[in-house]
């Protein structure tokens, strides 16, 4: 289970019921198809109801600089429609048939997904190799897609309190790896793209050898195997090759600092740390370490900031969901008169506290215990298993850790967790960011 930051990520899941539990192990079988489309099925019968989705191995992270921004433009662009279906009818259709659908864009990969009624099943992998195949990249769709992601840009980054707050921190933290820019990328790189460039980019990436296909729900496996052999099995395999930077960053040695001014109420005090490698015993402990200090309402940051001193009206501490080592962000939203400099004091303390002293056993017991509920929650939504058996797959080849991460978990212990504040907590390795009122800046 890859544990989320939703508000920064928005992914938008329906929640799906499930028979699954923690203790249950996720039933699913995997196969591949001749032209490289890997294929995983998780039959639950709790409701009517499946779950089609495909993940592209592509994100912002397989861009090059000049032309970021593609993967979530092709995020929107794909539901243009296709040679078979009109423009302006995917979600339609998707809709009339009682479903819903979605999709969204990481820096690592491209998730799309549709529930329907069970009976829907074939019209949804109708759909979704219709996307792989006969996408319609034409003038009208791409200008269209262009205005609406420059607007969605403007919406929910440029004119939302706080919405440049990832890309400040991304920005800031990252010189060599392509993580520098965020999955929106920028204006200038989409208005300056060439048709040409867009076919090319989708027949690079959105190619079965580079998806992995999932449905999960009400199925029967013999005959969804027949329909998937049907409107898969003869799409072309991609021929050309694949962008995967091998881009490793340099080791930050020094705290970078840095002031974004932005139309804002609230100053902002953000520390960002590089993260351990994702998947690996750090990482599990980092997470462990995020929620000490800001899951619940009794957790660290909040019980000091927010409860005692008063100085903040929101605290947060997440690493970010990456394929890559990425961030591990810890913020504060600063309450009415309270200066910047009042929260770095106290968000420092608290960080120097879980560098320097074990935590207690209760502390501990309760951290494990909310691993456990986390891992329950997320296996009770179909569409939360489905995107588990996804990424898993995507990024490690192993589906079957959806069965095996919450033990992983809890094979980290406390001392762990002490000897990864230690490492990465360092005023070394952090990002500080004064995310000011525009108000406050110098004419």
């Amino acid at each position: 289970m890859k544990l989320r930051f939703l508000n920064f990520l928005a992914l938008g899941l329906v929640a799906l019921s499930s028979n699954a539990s923690a203790a249950e192990k996720i039933k699913f079988t995997e196969y591949d198809l001749p032209n490289g489309l890997h294929v995983i099925l998780h039959e639950d019968h709790a409701t009517p109801i499946v779950a089609v989705s495909v993940m592209y191995h592509v994100g912002s992270k397989n861009e090059k600089v000049g032309r970021t921004g593609f993967a979530h433009f092709f995020e929107h662009l794909l539901f243009e429609g296709s040679e078979n279906i009109k423009r302006g009818e995917y979600m339609k259709l998707v809709q009339a048939a009682g479903g819903q659908l979605n999709a969204n864009t990481s820096q690592d990969r491209t998730f799309y997904f549709e529930s329907l009624p069970s009976n829907q099943l074939e019209l949804g992998l109708w759909m979704e190799s219709e996307r792989m195949l006969h996408a319609k990249i034409d003038t009208v769709g791409v200008e269209t897609q262009r205005k609406v992601v420059k607007e969605e840009k403007k919406q929910s980054y440029d004119n939302r309190p706080y919405g440049q707050l990832l890309k400040v921190v991304y920005e800031n933290s990252f010189t060599e790896h392509p993580y520098h820019w965020t999955p929106i990328g920028y204006d200038k790189d989409l208005s300056e793209a060439t048709i040409d460039e867009f076919i090319n980019f989708y027949k690079t990436y959105y190619v079965p050898n580079n998806a992995t296909l999932v449905i999960g729900g009400d199925i029967d496996p013999i005959k969804t195997k027949a329909l998937i052999a049907k409107y898969f099995g003869g799409i072309p395999k991609g021929t050309k090759e694949l962008y995967r930077p091998s881009i490793v960053e340099p080791a930050q040695t020094a705290e970078k600092r840095t002031t974004f001014y932005d139309n804002i109420q609230l100053p902002a005090l953000i520390f960002s740390y590089k993260a351990p490698k994702p998947f690996t015993k750090d990482a599990y402990a980092m997470q462990l370490l995020a929620q000490l200090l800001s899951q619940g309402n009794s957790s660290r940051l909040r019980n000091a900031l927010v409860d005692k001193q008063q100085k903040a009206v929101e605290v947060g501490a997440f690493p970010m969901p990456s394929e890559d080592p990425g961030v591990v962000m810890m913020f504060a939203i600063a309450n009415m008169g309270v200066k910047n400099a009042e929260l770095e004091t106290a968000m420092n303390d608290e960080i120097e506290k879980v560098r320097t002293t074990l935590m207690s056993d209760e502390e501990y017991k309760k951290l494990m215990n909310q691993i456990e509920s986390d891992f329950i929650n997320q296996n009770r939504r179909i569409l939360g298993v489905i995107e588990n058996l996804a990424t898993n797959y995507t990024y490690l080849k192993n589906t079957n850790l959806v069965n095996t991460e919450l033990a992983l978990y809890q094979q980290v212990t406390k001392e762990d967790i002490l000897r990864v504040a230690k490492q990465y907590l360092s005023k070394e390795n952090r990002l500080v960011v004064d995310y000011l009122p525009k108000s406050e800046e110098k004419k």
